[in-house]
């Protein structure tokens, strides 16, 4: 599940960008709809998963919150992303040790 939540923060963190871009007016105004509720989607699978990644990893509040916040700031999913990998690999680590022992 660590997994998916990955991929979706990182499409949610991406869409959110070109939503960005189209307040800029850097990407042209007629995909805002279509922009628009793709980063709908992608934030509500978003917020399921992270709800249900840190209840069944046992994260902290804290850390709840500090994802959910991130996910409305601008390039902080790579922050996000980076704290996945990590816990991504220690989940790998710690599986291979059960495997060894």
């Amino acid at each position: 599940m660590l997994k998916y939540f990955r991929i979706i923060s990182v499409a949610e963190g991406l869409s959110y960008l070109a939503i960005l871009c189209v307040t800029l007016g850097f990407i042209s105004r007629d995909f805002v709809s279509y922009l628009g509720m793709f980063h709908g989607v992608l934030f509500m699978l978003y917020i399921a998963l992270l709800l249900a990644v840190t209840k069944k990893k046992g994260w902290s509040i804290l850390i709840r919150v500090t994802l959910f916040i991130a996910s409305i700031v601008p390039f902080a999913f790579i922050l996000v992303e980076l704290f996945l990998r990590k816990e991504s690999t220690k989940q790998v680590l710690s599986s291979a040790e059960r495997i060894k022992n």
